[in-house]
């Protein structure tokens, strides 16, 4: 009888009438001439509500001198034999300018900077909105580098050749034009690259899945294929394993089959050679011959358990890939998660964390297999590998909390030995506040971890404006963070900051992720609303008083929060946002994040997306508090159609809401600091208005 029913419904579910066109289906189309005038028209009307308001300007101006200061720390990467590099912006370079320096400079207050690159002379010159991407560069010497430029911020990018030493792009080098594409040195002329190569050679996603290698002097249609996937993948990536002298040791195709599942192959000169891994597994690099990997599942039949660091003798891979054997390296504990895996010219380097905070554990391998050591850090901070050293074991670390400013600290991998090379001003009065981390109870029985950054005087009255952040997706992990602006604009204000851990991200290892992922996804929206119910029971805040915000997965989160328990909160901020689920993987990217959502296609995943999908949940006659969405036109990951629908949704049903769409800006929704500083106040002005009034 229950297998008769179940059959039944599924059969129900099978033969639904088509859906009723969707009549904002005309904003999908990205610069579409009705879009667009959309998206003016609501920026026309929503923009001078809050630029009008007389606080706008001070937070503007104080966002604006945190975000171009000059005296923030900048995010420097070992480079060559003995230089630091950096991409900087401030007032004066507004997109910036990549730099360079040595060691003992930077170890003073005023390093001597020398320009590589001026960002902004080059739009100047070619009248272009560039935005820098980053630069892949040669090891070891590190002269050659593949620039990446963005117009105006998207995630597609135009790649050129540059000396580092003349500071000028190679004359006759290696160009390729815009796409979103991925490319790596085999050696100094030749390339692995992936790209639109035309025809049937980009997957559903928008992603490359076909690998070339490209020979200098010759055009980039002579390429000679190397690899192919398939049109259902994500992507195909290249990459290529160097040992600690440089020496090219493997080249790999990195085929995602979906978000969370890869294959890797070795290309060898009899062709593809695939390894032995499971699909959800990581790579990260070679060390003393070692391959390090770690796991997202379970792999039984090598005895490892999900979220395990493993590593495996590249010689023995390569030699019989099907009956090499790997071993354990690390194995964190139920309240542990490893964040980074990075490598130094010797050593194995860890992000380890314990309850949302961060530690570094070094690792050696030797005759008696792996050793580790501790590296002495500050307690109850997130720390973050910055960088690292090909050349020596040394790394660059950050180490910051809610209340403590960023620190750069120098350490020696092998001797666990370290310096602080930089501390950042504060941007804002903390002698008053305090950090506590609290645990809420989700409707399964979770018990889910938050951060509370508040005065330590606070009133449990219920009377707080309170901020809640949350992302809960893709194993990303919101760890303990300094931000200057949050600190100006609302902690010093008299505002309270809350930072929730929630399933689908990665605070505790792949395991805390995968319990949200699919037909598993309320699971991550339960642990959001149990955290502000919390709050509201602790007394700290009130639905009158507290609101919420979370950017692309978060904006999701956002639009969901909105329409299931829009009575818990008078503010929400939806920034980037994924809003219609049910249509979302033929918009953007969309269909590259299936393994984290599901398919709308499959009746059992659509089901449940159904119930959650913002867009097609929408009601008339709901408390829905007025929100403020914001995206950015360029923006090719997230497509901005998401939050116009969401807008537009929102206006047929009569709702009053705020919306600001920025031509230019990428996923970041702010192509550079002035408009980061203006989106910022944008936001801050509306949390004010309805949280603080």
């Amino acid at each position: 009888m229950l297998l008769r029913t179940a059959l039944t419904l599924l059969a129900a579910m099978t033969t639904l009438a088509a859906p009723a066109p969707d009549p904002d289906a005309y904003l999908e189309e990205i610069e579409g001439a009705p879009a667009l005038a959309f998206a003016r028209a609501e920026n026309a009307r929503s923009l001078p509500v809050l630029q009008n308001d007389p606080r706008y300007a001070g937070l503007h101006a104080d966002a604006l001198a945190i975000v171009t200061a000059k005296d923030r720390i900048p995010a420097v990467d070992f480079a060559g034999e003995a230089e630091l590099r950096n991409f900087w912006q401030d007032a004066a370079h507004v997109r910036g300018v990549w730099r360079t320096t040595s060691l003992d400079s930077y170890r003073k207050a005023e390093p001597e900077w020398r320009t590589i690159l001026d960002l902004d002379a080059v739009s100047a010159a070619e009248k272009a909105n560039w935005v820098w991407k980053g630069a892949n560069c040669l090891a070891p010497e590190e002269r050659l580098c593949l620039v990446q430029l963005s117009d105006g911020g998207k995630d597609a990018v135009e790649v050129r050749e540059f000396d580092t030493r003349t500071g000028a792009f190679v004359s006759g080098g290696f160009v390729s034009p815009q796409s979103k594409q991925d490319v790596a040195w085999i050696d100094a002329d030749t390339l692995l690259i992936g790209r639109d190569w035309g025809a049937d050679t980009l997957t559903e996603s928008g992603y490359p899945f076909v690998l070339k290698s490209w020979k200098r002097g010759t055009p980039l249609s002579q390429a000679r294929e190397l690899f192919r996937g398939a049109k259902s993948d994500v992507a195909v990536q290249p990459a290529v394993l160097r040992d600690s002298e440089g020496r090219v040791q493997a080249v790999i195709a990195q085929r995602q089959v979906s978000f969370f599942e890869a294959e890797y192959h070795l290309l060898t000169d009899k062709g593809p050679v695939k390894l032995p891994f499971p699909l959800r597994s990581t790579l990260h690099g070679l060390v003393d011959g070692q391959l390090a990997l770690t796991l997202e599942q379970d792999w039984p039949e090598q005895g490892f358990r999900e979220g395990d660091l493993v590593a495996y003798d590249l010689a023995a891979l390569k030699a019989a890939p099907a009956t090499a054997r790997g071993v354990l390296v690390l194995r964190p504990s139920e309240s542990q998660a490893i964040e980074q895996v990075a490598t130094t010219r010797g050593r194995l380097v860890v992000a380890l964390y314990e309850n949302v905070k961060g530690g570094i554990v070094s690792f050696a391998h030797g005759p008696g297999g792996w050793t580790s050591k501790a590296l002495e850090m500050p307690r109850d901070v997130s720390v973050s590998i910055a960088s690292t050293s090909e050349r020596d074991d040394r790394l660059l670390v950050n180490v910051a909390g809610f209340l403590t400013p960023n620190t750069q600290r120098l350490a020696d991998a092998a001797s666990g030995a370290g310096e602080v090379l930089k501390t950042m001003p504060p941007r804002f009065d903390a002698s008053k506040l305090q950090v506590d981390q609290h645990w809420a109870t989700s409707k399964d029985g979770t018990r889910v971890p938050y951060f509370v950054v508040h005065r330590k005087d606070l009133k449990l009255d219920g009377t707080a404006p309170t901020l809640l952040y949350a992302y809960g997706g893709f194993q990303v992990s919101i760890t303990p963070s300094y931000s200057g602006v949050t600190g100006k604009l609302w902690l010093e204000r008299g505002g309270v900051y809350v930072v929730a851990n929630i399933r689908g991200g990665g605070e505790f290892g792949p395991r805390w992720h995968n319990a949200g992922l699919k037909l598993n996804r309320q699971r991550v929206y339960d642990d959001f609303f149990a955290v502000s119910e919390d709050l509201i029971a602790r007394k700290i805040t009130s639905p009158r008083r507290l609101g919420i915000m979370g950017g692309s997965n978060g904006g999701l989160l956002m639009g969901v929060a909105l329409t299931q328990r829009p009575e818990l909160y008078n503010a929400i901020v939806i920034q980037v946002p994924l809003f219609d689920m049910i249509g979302y993987t033929h918009i953007g990217a969309g269909a590259s994040w299936v393994g984290e959502y599901g398919d709308p296609a499959i009746p059992a995943e659509r089901a449940v997306i159904d119930t959650y999908s913002p867009y097609q949940n929408l009601r008339a006659g709901k408390p829905y508090p007025e929100v403020y969405i914001e995206t950015s036109t360029k923006d090719d990951r997230v497509h901005p159609a998401h939050a116009r629908k969401a807008a537009a949704r929102l206006k047929s049903l009569g709702y009053s809401y705020l919306y600001y769409e920025n031509i230019d800006g990428g996923h970041a929704a702010a192509a550079n600091l002035n408009e980061t500083a203006k989106r910022v106040a944008l936001e801050y002005t509306y949390l004010t208005r309805r949280l603080m009034d």
